[in-house]
């Protein structure tokens, strides 16, 4: 249990943050004042306010996929200007609209099994997803693979065909026993075009995840018997020689999820701040004032991919008697005001935000996956008398 003093010393930290100016999450000349057990602790509340149970410390060579920098810039209810110049498509768009997080894993490569037959390729697929938490319903999941144009075709194979198959694998393979699986998703896909492929794999991840079912991976089944190459799709690192670009050119899962709090992240527009109408003469009156909260100021820059920071703002100034109609105030606030215009010994109604609305933040856990989650009640649209 926290102590009464850390609780208060606490509050102290919070009101500085608010009262501290417009630049800094922990203004610098505080900072040095407080010791770091203090700072340590406030670290934490902020963690779990995010869900995390520690501070995550990504290496150098942790990988932000493409895609969810594009989810992040199409979702984001902080950098909604650049939503139109990226399209995902609509599938995406069905699965953010019942989702408020969304994960991305790469598969375990110790694990992958490779096997290739006469115009067949096959490969095994293993996602820990041991990350997801118990209260986080997974809506939907795809499995993205990067295939690149055949190259060397002949004029009348340019337009030619092959197909993807992916499989759940219902049971391994073991002493003599062949592995079990069943079709989740299937895909004619043409041999003169490079693009990523999305495959539905819902019903596994959810099988996975919400049933507690056993996880033996999934299974991609490329058929391509006119193909001489089988190295045009993106499965195993061993079978590209430019591995610079394997990192980025790897199968992605994406899992969209809802953990019960908030909104979804699809097709939200950021509200407006109302305009203050006080006279200049009420400029003490109640009102937002800016607030800009920068990660780097703690030191979280190196684990929040996006935003660099974003714009808090706080409530801050007088409830007068009488409260004006502009100050938003409640009947209860403007009976509470009236009383204590006679009795000082009762408090006037205090100056609080009256609207809230979210931030989209896309970070690295403490698995190193990239996750993009909107956290409710994080900006400050309007203010007023409560």
């Amino acid at each position: 249990m926290r102590s009464p003093g850390a609780a208060s010393v606490m509050f102290w930290m919070l009101t500085q943050v608010l009262t501290g100016g417009s630049r800094g999450f922990v203004p610098q000349t505080r900072r040095s004042s407080l010791t770091q057990n203090v700072l340590h602790e406030f670290e934490l509340r902020l963690l779990s306010m995010f869900g995390l149970k520690e501070r995550p410390n990504p290496s150098s060579s942790a990988v932000v996929p493409q895609y969810m920098m594009d989810l992040y810039t199409v979702h984001s209810v902080n950098d909604r200007p650049k939503a139109a110049t990226v399209s995902l498509g609509r599938s995406s768009e069905r699965s953010a609209s019942r989702a408020n997080t969304i994960r991305s894993f790469h598969h375990e490569e110790s694990l992958e099994d490779l096997s290739s037959s006469s115009g067949t390729t096959t490969q095994s697929f293993h996602f820990n997803l041991s990350s997801i938490p118990n209260e986080e319903l997974v809506t939907s999941a795809e499995l993205r693979i990067f295939r690149e144009q055949v190259e060397g075709l002949s004029r009348n194979d340019s337009n030619g065909f092959h197909r993807i198959n992916i499989h759940e694998i219902l049971r391994g393979s073991g002493l003599h026993q062949e592995p079990i699986s069943r079709l989740l998703d299937t895909r004619l896909v043409q041999h003169s075009i490079s693009k990523w492929e999305s495959f539905d794999v819902s019903p596994a991840i959810q099988r996975w995840t919400t049933e507690r079912g056993p996880n033996h991976g999934l299974l991609v089944e490329i058929i391509h018997p006119d193909l001489e190459s089988k190295k045009h799709v993106r499965l195993s690192r061993s079978l590209h020689q430019q591995e610079d670009t394997w990192p980025q050119m790897r199968p992605l899962l994406v899992t969209y999820s809802h953990d019960g709090k908030g909104n979804v992240l699809h097709n939200r527009e950021k509200r407006q701040a109302r305009p203050n109408k006080g006279r200049k003469k009420h400029k003490l009156n109640c009102r937002r004032h800016s607030l800009y909260v920068d990660f780097s100021d703690v030191g979280w820059n190196d684990w929040i991919v996006a935003p660099p920071g974003y714009h808090a703002f706080y409530c801050q100034g007088e409830c007068p008697f009488p409260i004006a109609d502009h100050l938003n105030s409640t009947n209860h606030a403007i009976v509470q005001t009236l009383v204590n215009s006679v009795n000082g010994n009762i408090p006037r109604a205090c100056c609080v935000p009256t609207e809230l609305s979210p931030v989209s933040l896309l970070y690295l856990d403490e698995y190193e996956r990239v996750i993009l989650k909107n956290y409710q009640d994080m900006v400050v649209e309007g203010c007023g008398c409560r």
